[in-house]
């Protein structure tokens, strides 16, 4: 199943009580899948992994695996700055039929060298059955994948593709320029997914498509497939949701909408916190600009 398209990094939906809320987030995969998207990333940085527990993490994987049921292709995270513990979260990927690619991010804190970039997905994809998309983000890991290092990375089998959300255009534009031709490159941002496509990029891990994945999905597809009078006309309409989405550390904004919405409850695991009220409200207008609430909703 060769990726292609929108992907939503997926949040995970937690009760009042902070337990994974299993209906919540088998609703969420449903309309995702009926909203058309071309395929879904549970456990990533949206899905607040970092403060799942083990089994937790397991059991958010195994029940959009269930849920989806092989109708598209699912790219589970699996990411540690233990590249012991990496390696040992990509081989119990690697064993469940339902995953298709593996999601690993650079180590974050640790600030390797890129000689230790290099070493530390090296060591994961010698670990991996299945293709790895490398997550280059240094803005929350402190760590760049230089364009030479990518490169590098990029003749080791299994490594696939990457999720570029280094913010550098030209360093993206680089990476397209010289990766292989079958290397996957995805945008990590949503506000330059037509940029990236542009440039010779297949597709978004998206965050907006947590709320908007019809229109992520047809935005995205316009651009792949060069209408992109259509592209650019859906670009514009749902930018102001895509640049609200990080008024606050993501996953905050996009699962505040979401609860406007009434799909999941606005609850967040600490270190994120509820969103200060002023941005909330931000964040509730443009909700409504774009057509996802009430002309008057009611501030909670």
């Amino acid at each position: 199943m060769r990726l292609r398209g929108c992907g939503t990094a997926l949040v995970t939906p937690f009760k009042q009580d902070e337990s994974v809320d299993e209906s919540a987030l088998r609703e969420l995969v449903h309309w995702q899948l009926e909203s058309g998207i071309d395929f879904l990333v549970p456990c990533g940085t949206t899905g607040e992994t970092p403060t799942l527990s083990h089994d937790e993490w397991l059991r958010v994987i195994d029940l959009t695996i269930e849920t989806v049921g092989g109708r598209v292709p699912i790219m589970a995270g699996a990411t540690s700055n233990n590249t012991r513990e990496a390696v040992a979260r990509t081989k119990e990927m690697s064993a469940r039929p339902g995953v298709n690619y593996i999601l690993t991010a650079t180590p974050y804190y640790n600030k390797p060298t890129q000689e230790g970039v290099y070493q530390h997905f090296k060591a994961i994809a010698e670990a991996s059955t299945k293709p790895l998309v490398l997550y280059n983000i240094a803005g929350r890991t402190g760590t760049n994948i230089e364009t030479p290092t990518l490169l590098r990375l990029a003749e080791i089998p299994h490594i696939a593709g990457v999720k570029e959300a280094s913010g550098n255009i030209s360093q993206i534009a680089e990476v397209c320029a010289s990766v292989p031709d079958d290397f996957l490159v995805f945008s990590g941002d949503d506000a330059v997914t037509l940029a990236v496509i542009a440039l010779g990029g297949v597709g978004i891990i998206s965050v907006a498509s947590n709320e908007i994945p019809a229109e992520m999905t047809r935005m995205t597809g316009a651009a792949l497939s060069n209408e992109w009078d259509t592209a650019r006309q859906l670009f514009r309409k749902y930018l102001p949701l895509m640049q609200a989405n990080f008024i606050e550390s993501n996953p905050g904004p996009a699962k505040a909408v979401l609860a406007m919405m009434g799909r999941v409850e606005e609850v967040y695991r600490l270190p994120i916190v509820p969103m200060k009220k002023q941005n909330r409200a931000k964040l509730e207008e443009v909700a409504t600009q774009v057509g996802l609430l009430q002309s008057q909703p009611v501030t909670s």
